[in-house]
């Protein structure tokens, strides 16, 4: 059955009203049946990049270092989840990126890498948060990477390049989504836009409420005005890196207060809400092989799924998803007579590889680097290890995604195999189909196994609301 005709044709708005089928072909059942419009608030939530190794180490990290499972293994545990497989290709590839990832939640129809929501031949396909706005409900966005990036642009815009975030920044502009909240100040400031627009008082004129540091959030008021909060350039830093920097903390608000901030605004509307939260920068530390970032990052993303999964209990019309866009590197434990011990190091890591290698010179002798990563994460390089890893600096030249700086991430991985027992598949997305969840009203229409396409239709169905709006 063709969706978009399905949709058309039936008034999910109904409640009650007993369905000849579903969008998944099933035939109609009294869960099916009940779940159509029964959902008031959907909070959908994306740790970009997860791969399952992500998911399982942080899992054990959290067990090891904190005595508690990780919230959303425990959901698993105590069997109040629906758990499903998704299938996450894009329109041109078996391996997705994060705007095509994003685009089908978001649009509902599978689009080529690097766009959003606009298909080969410029097809535009509405986004899912412009059409819940249009039924009344409140909406937003919450990321830990730039507000203009892949992931939360593809349930807010269309745009033919998702590198074009100075534009993508324009675009919200007048959408007036109720909360965006996230990185990538430098898209928005006159001095690091390419125009010199300064868009943060184009915002402010336009009737929203700016803020830029975590004060300003923590303790603006609730208002109905819109709220704009972009607290950094670029990314935000890395969850281990800020916990152990007394300025980060004071600039950058984390995943789990900005998730707290954006339900207490958006809950305010009678019609319900609908809001992404994004972990992003788990799948940057995955780019860069860089265990503690990622896995530090999965702990952050999951103290926000708590903070998600807190207020639905409570509420009970919430709807929580949680799920990837793609698989990214394939990390994993793996087995050696002190997998035990070396995998504890992590829990006495201060900060990440990326603050390692930031800091690290051509001038540095291997003392000076032996003793930047013992200091950073506890344990001490072999003098040939650390002058292995120095001698990149001599011409610093390795590609990959997020590494402007062509820092010599892939060796220091490569050597810390030995003290972690991390190993890495690869520097990239996988196809690997990825796990997804679900609590709250409405997790019974989630089937064992999706396409990402599937989600744009079941929270649509969900809430009653119609395709084509």
């Amino acid at each position: 059955m063709n969706r978009k005709h399905f949709f058309r044709n039936s008034s999910l708005a109904l409640a009650g009203t007993v369905l000849s089928g579903n969008l998944f072909g099933q035939k109609a059942g009294i869960k099916t049946a009940r779940a159509a419009g029964r959902v008031k608030n959907i909070i959908f939530m994306v740790s970009d990049g997860m791969s399952t190794g992500t998911l399982n180490m942080a899992d054990l990290l959290m067990q090891r270092k904190y005595g508690k499972r990780s919230t959303w293994l425990q959901l698993y545990e105590e069997q109040k989840a629906v758990r499903a497989l998704m299938d996450t290709a894009s329109a041109n590839s078996l391996v997705t990126d994060s705007a095509a990832g994003s685009s089908a939640w978001g649009g509902g129809v599978r689009v080529p890498n690097g766009k959003l929501n606009v298909g080969a031949n410029g097809e535009q396909y509405k986004p899912i948060l412009q059409k819940f706005k249009a039924t009344g409900k409140a909406v937003g966005c919450v990321t830990t990477v730039p507000i203009g990036h892949a992931t939360p642009a593809g349930f807010c815009v269309n745009n033919g390049s998702r590198g074009d975030m100075d534009e993508i920044a324009v675009q919200y502009l007048d959408l007036k989504f109720d909360v965006m909240l996230g990185g990538g100040a430098d898209n928005f400031r006159a001095d690091t836009r390419k125009d010199k627009t300064d868009l943060l008082q184009q915002y402010r004129q336009k009737g929203y409420t700016v803020v830029t540091d975590r004060n300003g959030l923590l303790q603006q008021a609730v208002t109905g005005a819109p709220l704009l909060g972009v607290f950094y350039d670029g990314g935000l830093p890395y969850a281990l890196d800020r916990e152990h920097d007394t300025a980060l903390q004071q600039q950058t608000p984390t995943l789990a207060e900005m998730t707290k901030k954006a339900i207490e605004k958006l809950k305010r509307n009678p019609n319900g809400f609908v809001m992404q939260v994004e972990g992003g920068k788990v799948d940057w530390g995955a780019h860069s092989n860089d265990a503690a970032a990622m896995l530090y990052d999965q702990i952050a993303f999951d103290e926000a799924i708590k903070v998600a999964i807190d207020f639905a209990a409570a509420d009970g019309q919430t709807l929580v998803i949680m799920t990837t866009d793609h698989g990214n590197a394939n990390p994993g434990l793996f087995y050696g007579k002190e997998a035990n011990r070396d995998f504890d190091r992590l829990q006495q890591f201060q900060h990440t590889n990326d603050w390692i290698l930031n800091g690290i010179t051509r001038d540095f002798t291997e003392a000076q680097v032996m003793e930047r990563l013992e200091a950073a994460q506890g344990f001490a390089l072999k003098k040939e290890e650390a002058a292995q890893l120095l001698k990149h600096y001599t011409q610093l030249n390795e590609t990959g995604v997020y590494n402007t700086k062509h820092l010599p991430f892939r060796p220091l991985a490569a050597i810390q195999q030995e003290y972690l027992s991390i190993g890495w598949g690869a520097m990239d997305h996988s196809a690997d189909y990825v796990e997804l969840a679900m609590y709250g009203p409405g997790k019974e229409l989630l089937k064992p196994f999706v396409k990402n396409t599937d989600l744009h239709h079941l929270m649509l169905q969900a809430t009653g609301v119609m395709a084509g709006n």
